[in-house]
């Protein structure tokens, strides 16, 4: 039995292997080519049908498009133009979900099957000096290309990472795919301008692929309800830090935690920025206050871990991080942390223990710690 079927695989094992390695030798105009087709020009409307923003986006499912939530945050009517051939207008029917903090909608577009497209996701972030390009709309030039290296990888409290990148960036990329050699999204363009400089930053594609679609909801129901003063500071906070700005960052989140004390999130970001500046101690009391909030969060007592590992508080460093894992067993990150700080508290047996789960998890950043302990 087992002869008959092995030939018959092995044409398909080849045709597999071979799409890998020309996928792999592909120029840039060849990848342009390949992945435009998902790219799309967004275009908002008021309910007086006035035009209000353009934008970009990328179908991340078959009718399912993705952008920057402020690209439709407003509007009544958005507009999706693909970008293959001659394009084609397609309404959005409205949102399927919402990422707040992330900046991300996800868009249903009404269209036929015979026209679905869909992106694949990168599942690693991507190296410093690493080449990519963007499609996009700048300045409503359609299905514009660009191109540049990822200058830097920002981390940003509540699982998401930022990437800087050189590629350059003008108003209506906001939505942009950022694709990596492979095709792969690495990430979606968010456009921040402050004090004048256009600093170009892209939001991860492990934030995107979290976004599921859920219950339909009208485009008008995005409207920003009130002008609350703390989420205001909130999201100021949040842009300085993407900026790795992280004075200003911490002035804007300990205003946001004086008007609305019981938001676990902006003590989080005020420990993370206490953390940057070296203020350890003030830190561990902002993630305390954090864990009373939200006492059974993996991802605080990381990060209150860190605020100890920096102190050099080692014991409590790896208390943390062992109830982490406890509330989080598959978080690489986490193994990580508890095999670093047993190797410097001089316990070489358990941090060889927690390096196995990491390799197991993780085998980069397994690879990242043999280089930082060996």
């Amino acid at each position: 039995m087992n002869q008959r079927i092995y030939p018959r695989l092995f044409p398909l094992a080849l045709v597999l292997l071979l799409t890998s390695v020309v996928r792999a030798q592909e120029s840039l105009p060849a990848l342009v080519k390949r992945v435009k087709p998902a790219v799309v020009a967004i275009a908002t409307y008021d309910a007086g049908g006035e035009a209000l923003m353009t934008g970009s986006g990328f179908f991340l499912r078959p009718g399912q498009v993705v952008t920057n939530l402020h690209v439709v945050r407003g509007a009544v009517r958005a507009e999706i133009k693909t970008l293959d051939g001659k394009g084609k207008m397609f309404q959005a029917n409205g949102v399927l979900a919402v990422d707040e903090e992330g900046d991300l909608a996800l868009l249903s577009v009404d269209m036929p099957l015979e026209r679905a497209r869909a992106s694949e996701l990168a599942s690693e972030l991507p190296d410093e000096g690493e080449p990519i390009f963007v499609i996009g709309n700048p300045l409503k030039l359609e299905g514009s290309v660009s191109d540049g290296i990822v200058s830097a990888v920002r981390e940003v409290p509540n699982s998401y990472r930022i990437i800087q990148i050189t590629a350059p960036i003008s108003h209506g990329n906001s939505g942009s795919p950022v694709f990596n050699l492979r095709g792969q999204v690495l990430g979606v363009v968010t456009v921040k301008v402050t004090n004048g400089q256009n600093i170009n930053l892209a939001i991860a594609a492990a934030r995107v692929g979290e976004l599921k679609a859920g219950k339909l909801q009208p485009l008008s129901e995005l409207a920003v309800k009130n002008k609350d003063v703390a989420e205001s500071a909130y999201r100021a906070g949040l842009e300085s830090l993407w900026l790795g700005n992280y004075d200003n960052a911490v002035g804007y989140f300990e205003n946001a935690v004086n008007k609305n004390p019981k938001r676990a999130e902006a003590w989080v970001q005020v420990g993370y920025c206490k953390v940057k500046q070296g203020k350890t101690q003030e830190a561990i009391n902002a993630y305390l206050k954090a864990l009373q909030l939200k006492p059974a969060d993996a991802e605080i007592f990381n990060k209150l871990g860190d605020a100890y590992y920096y102190s050099g508080r080692l014991r409590e460093a790896i208390e943390s991080y062992s109830e982490a894992a406890l509330l989080q067993p598959d978080r690489a990150e986490t193994f990580y942390n508890l095999a670093i700080a047993y190797s410097e508290s001089g316990n070489p047996g358990m941090a060889a223990t927690h390096a196995r789960v990491l390799q197991r998890l993780d085998q980069k950043l397994y690879e990242k710690y043999l280089s930082e302990t060996m």
